[in-house]
């Protein structure tokens, strides 16, 4: 089958770049899948993994990534860290950071704290596989102690990779900050790219700093958009591909199946062996437009990431959109615009000036944005600060292990976020 295929190329290549990433349960699984007990990309390997399956099956996504932090927390030999999504590990060690004495007393006692969400059944499998540890708890305490700062090698050090399904896009902020904080001396391999539920390509670059994709051809079939094209453009196939130019993802997974326009934009950065290699660009799906002007998901991230330049000692934890019309009568009887919801890290607050930065920013690189600004049909963005961990609880009640959406398109998530504005 295609998955087996593709899991035996990944550990393949995986072996070869880090020798000992495929010790018998040396890996660690950070990855929240209710109701199916698997890894990410399903390869049949369970003797990989010392996570017990039931702990990422559980229905609450917080307790889910907690339970698995402890039975990674109890193997200090680790050479693996594996996580379904970037954002996954990101929120995992943000309980690390703040539930790390109660973790270190579990583990000293050998014995699980009760947890909101956990049935009782998968409760006395997970307690069955405890055993008291009180040299690994005290190690546990004396790292977080000093900090976290390059924790994860300091509690495992012996890991060579981390892992990820998801890391490229806007992902790729989850990636950066934990490269530079809780994963410092750690690379980051994303083996897989898929897309409307299907396996399409695989990254056999693991040292690469950004993840590219060889597009397997027998995989599924897949027909590609020119996106520099006239308003109706034909669909070509792999051997009609350019490098350098970015083409909408058309996808049959499997025959029988419907031809699907599966909502990504791939960027071909080269060939091997006559194959392109792609890097996924955008979602069309998160393109800002409130007067057709257009704002893709990609670029915006940029525009945010300049902007924060002129935030001096902040750092970008997360951010989301919304555009003026979700909000329904709370905007008031003022022109169409953006509202963005982010949470920082080193400020706790900004001045008008400093938000309007981000509305000038966006003049600046783009020019149809200005040009609506100027005549005044698209208002001046509104910039909202939440606390910590409201985005972890935001990716808990999208239900499912998706990547984060840029922007938000549903009532019960916009109200879940305004209600966790500070400033």
């Amino acid at each position: 089958s295609v998955h087996t295929q593709g899991s035996l190329l990944y550990l393949d290549v995986l072996g070869a770049a880090f020798p000992r990433a495929l010790v018998h349960r040396g890996t660690a699984l950070l990855h929240w899948s209710p109701g199916c007990p698997r890894a990410p990309a399903g390869w049949p390997l369970p003797s990989l993994y010392c996570t017990p399956a039931a702990a990422g099956t559980v229905p609450s996504r917080a307790a889910a990534l907690r339970l698995q932090l402890l039975f990674a927390l109890r193997q200090r030999a680790l050479h693996v860290l594996e996580a379904g999504l970037a954002a996954e590990l990101q929120d995992t060690l943000v309980a690390l950071r703040t539930e790390w004495p109660q973790l270190a007393q579990e583990l000293a006692l050998g014995r699980l704290s009760p947890q909101p969400g956990l049935p009782e059944e998968v409760r006395g499998q997970l307690q069955a596989l405890l055993t008291p540890d009180a040299a690994r708890a005290a190690e546990l305490r004396a790292e977080c102690t000093r900090g976290f700062e390059g924790i994860v090698l300091r509690l495992w050090p012996q890991l060579e990779v981390v892992v990820v399904r998801t890391a490229h896009g806007t992902e790729r902020l989850y990636c950066d900050s934990l490269c530079q904080a809780d994963c410092q001396g750690l690379p980051f391999y994303c083996p897989f790219y898929q897309a409307a539920g299907a396996l399409l390509g695989i990254n056999l670059w693991p040292v690469e700093p950004v993840p590219r994709f060889l597009l397997c051809p027998d995989w599924a079939f897949c027909e590609f958009l020119p996106c520099l094209a006239n308003k109706e453009p034909r669909t070509v196939l792999l051997d009609e591909l350019w490098e350098g130019r970015e083409y909408g993802l058309v996808v049959t997974a499997q025959p029988g199946e419907y031809r699907y326009r599966a909502g990504e934009v791939l960027k071909v950065t080269g060939f091997h062996k006559q194959c392109p290699m792609v890097e996924p660009v955008r979602r069309e799906s998160q393109t800002l437009s409130v007067r057709g002007e257009s704002i893709p998901e990609e670029q915006f991230c940029q525009s945010l990431c300049r902007t924060l330049r002129m935030w001096p000692g902040a750092r970008l934890i997360d951010y989301v959109c919304v555009e003026s019309s979700l909000l329904g009568d709370s905007s008031g009887p003022c022109a169409p615009h953006y509202e963005v919801f982010l949470e920082l890290q080193g400020l706790r607050d900004l001045s008008e000036g400093q938000r309007y930065k981000l509305d000038q920013r966006l003049q600046e690189d783009f020019p149809v944005y200005k040009s609506f600004r100027f005549k005044g049909s698209i208002g001046p963005l509104r910039l909202h600060l939440v606390r910590p961990g409201s985005f972890s609880r935001l990716r808990e009640a999208l239900g499912s292990p998706v990547p984060m959406p840029r922007v938000l398109r549903e009532e019960q998530l916009l109200r879940l976020i305004q209600g966790s504005v500070i400033s």
